[in-house]
């Protein structure tokens, strides 16, 4: 039986980024052991889409209201995207202090973790 899913972000500066998950977006967490830091996630959905080659996966953080989420993140300093309207949603992204991105978007589809079954 699956009880989750782990998602890992590669990063050249996980000191920075463990900061970020866990100061800035206050994402809870538990220490491995040494400082590696395993942040509980907020819900999740998966979803497959079709491509010339396998293995590229991508990590997006959902918000409600994607301006006021961008406003809340840069009065920490934190520097996002500019903003463009996909259809399916507002997408951004956010920068990470170890220098990666993370899609950061506002959804317009139905959402699966809202669903009960």
């Amino acid at each position: 039986m699956i009880i989750g899913m782990h998602a890992v972000v590669y990063t050249r500066n996980a000191e920075a980024d463990r900061a970020f998950f866990r100061d800035v977006l206050g994402f809870s967490f538990v220490d491995a052991g040494g400082g590696w830091l395993i942040f509980a996630a907020p819900p999740s959905e998966l979803a497959c889409h079709p491509a010339e080659s396998n293995g590229k996966h991508e990590l997006y953080l959902m918000c409600d209201d994607l301006r006021a989420e961008i406003a809340r993140l840069g009065e920490k300093g934190i520097a996002c995207g500019p903003v463009s309207d996909q259809g399916w949603g507002l997408l951004s992204t956010v920068r990470l202090p170890g220098g990666g991105d993370l899609g950061l978007y506002e959804p317009h589809h139905p959402t699966a973790f809202r669903q009960s079954h």
